[in-house]
């Protein structure tokens, strides 16, 4: 039903943003929700996904057409849904990924949360092959890194801790990567999440 929203970022969470347009708050459910930040004075472009079940009407927001593409193809894997795809695509290294899907490494797959071995294997061989068009590191473009103005890190750091419970990871997972994020500088969000997630991804 849509294609993408045009609008303020009102809120961002490490579990979704609002985005306003012509005076609606949108609910958009996103990998990475701090790749965005509030701003009434710049337009931003979100590309949507609309999902419906019995009960419920979720919006799923993404930052290039590209990763909604990815996201879409995901959910044609069996055993993919929404909150597996999006913990998947929150690692901004999506080249990776899909050469990860060509080259059949299960290993590298496995390492997403509620990722197994058998659910691994169905997605290389569901997608294999079938991600060509979206393998070059400029289609799959995310937004620039957020620059806030708050100087206080630990802020930061507990955001992209929730961020990463948010997308799925267990509590254990979290701790065993907080020191080493303890020691890393960073003066946003998304780059202690970024930062996270690589090393979550070392494991």
């Amino acid at each position: 039903m849509y294609e993408y929203l045009v609008g303020y970022v009102t809120y961002v969470s490490p579990f979704y943003i609002v985005l306003e347009v012509a005076g609606v708050g949108y609910k958009l459910q996103l990998a990475n929700p701090f790749r965005l930040q509030v701003s009434e004075t710049e337009l931003q472009r979100v590309y949507v996904f609309q999902a419906i079940r019995e009960n419920d009407m979720t919006l799923f927001g993404f930052t290039s057409l590209a990763e909604k593409q990815l996201f879409e193809k995901l959910l044609k894997v069996s055993g993919i849904g929404p909150k597996s795809a999006l913990a998947i695509l929150a690692s901004n290294d999506h080249v990776g990924l899909i050469n990860a899907i060509q080259n059949d490494d299960i290993g590298y797959l496995t390492k997403f949360p509620g990722v197994g071995k058998k659910t691994a294997q169905q997605i290389a061989l569901d997608l294999k092959g079938k991600l060509g068009d979206l393998a070059t590191p400029d289609t799959l473009a995310g937004q620039q890194q957020i620059d806030l103005t708050n100087d206080d890190a630990n802020d930061y750091l507990n955001e992209s801790m929730a961020a990463l419970q948010a997308l799925g990871y267990k509590e254990t997972e979290i701790k065993r990567i907080r020191p080493a994020l303890k020691e890393f500088n960073a003066a946003s969000t998304d780059a202690y999440l970024s930062e996270a997630l690589r090393l979550l991804m070392k494991r």
